[in-house]
């Protein structure tokens, strides 16, 4: 069983024990696939790219980084909801794209994947979860223009 396969795993007894116990999971569900939500998750991520847009415009570019983090993370609880899952975890969310992809049931570049995991000392990437921590959690207020540049491209 891949790590992916573990992971996904995990995430949905983690969900079914905490809903049997009256709690809201922090997990994984299966629900009936709906193309109906994976619109509306599509419609949000536009809308966070909007902002991401006018942030950077506004000269708010480190708020902008959060938006491009969230508008990719719209798209991937689309693909979700597209095959039936609900998710309250980002990284059981992206653990099931990746499962979905090794499955053959989605073609998604890996660098998508990638961006949205938190990067390890021995595989440095562009990763937009590491640059929203450091940019939400840190006292940097300008993005370099490249590193936005990549976001926005990212985004599309």
């Amino acid at each position: 069983m891949s790590q992916a396969a573990n992971q996904v795993k995990w995430c949905l007894d983690h969900a079914k024990k905490q809903l049997t116990e009256g709690r809201k999971h922090r997990g994984l569900v299966e629900v009936k696939p709906s193309l109906d939500a994976a619109k509306e998750h599509l419609e949000k991520a536009e809308h966070n790219f909007k902002s991401v847009l006018f942030m950077t415009k506004g000269g708010f570019s480190d708020w902008a980084v959060s938006a491009a983090f969230y508008s990719m993370y719209q798209c991937m609880l689309a693909i979700l909801a597209r095959f039936g899952y609900e998710s309250e975890n980002q990284t059981c969310t992206v653990a099931l794209v990746e499962l979905l992809k090794e499955q053959g049931k989605i073609s998604i570049d890996d660098k998508f994947i990638k961006m949205l995991k938190p990067s390890s000392e021995e595989e440095q990437g562009f990763s937009v979860i590491d640059m929203r921590e450091e940019y939400t959690y840190g006292f940097k207020i300008t993005v370099p223009g490249a590193d936005i540049k990549k976001l926005t491209e990212s985004c599309k």
